[in-house]
């Protein structure tokens, strides 16, 4: 089912990129394109809960699009957060955090795959939490302005995104502490 409604709504994320990054780079005052990258990234970041609910119910889902659906996560979360390392709006360390966990986690969860252990690493309350905290702290810190004149967004987005940080680091170590025993019983 590579050409579904969800599929192409999770292709939409991968798409979304470039226009978000590029937004940075064309001839509009700062707080324009806060507003346009922002908006963007909100309406972007929400397909990944419409895409999953129109393929349960459209019956459409694949192992394909369960395949994509983190993948095109990672890869707008990883984007918009090296343009706010660009912009100097999020610290380096924090980036590293997140993308280096992304990366870590994919990886043992491809191996799990390999040796049948799957379900010693599925996808945890924790990781959802987390990665909640960063879908709020990442279009806080893009749109970095008061918010309807009250919300210092880049106040808010820097705590949030120093706690999805702490949360990334939280999951991480859960998801290897839930794997370990798995390795240990495939090396004997």
């Amino acid at each position: 089912m590579f050409w579904t409604i969800p599929t192409i709504m999770t292709w939409t994320r991968i798409l979304a990129i470039p226009l978000i990054v590029g937004v940075f780079y064309i001839d509009l005052l700062r707080a324009q394109s806060n507003l346009i990258a922002t908006v963007m990234f909100v309406v972007f970041a929400a397909t990944d809960w419409l895409d999953g609910f129109l393929a349960r119910r459209l019956n459409q889902t694949s192992s394909f699009g369960a395949f994509l659906d983190p993948v095109a996560d990672k890869f707008l979360v990883c984007a918009s957060l090296l343009v706010l390392v660009h912009l100097q709006r999020a610290d380096v360390f924090v980036a590293l955090i997140i993308i280096g966990r992304e990366i870590a986690i994919s990886a043992l969860r491809e191996w799990m795959a390999l040796i049948g252990a799957t379900k010693s690493v599925a996808v945890h309350m924790l990781g959802k939490i987390k990665t909640t905290v960063q879908m709020i702290a990442i279009p806080f810190l893009l749109f970095d302005g008061l918010l309807f004149g009250i919300v210092n967004t880049h106040v808010w987005g820097t705590w949030l995104i120093w706690l999805s940080a702490i949360l990334t680091v939280w999951s991480m170590v859960y998801y290897l502490q839930r794997a370990v025993p798995e390795i240990r019983a495939r090396a004997k």
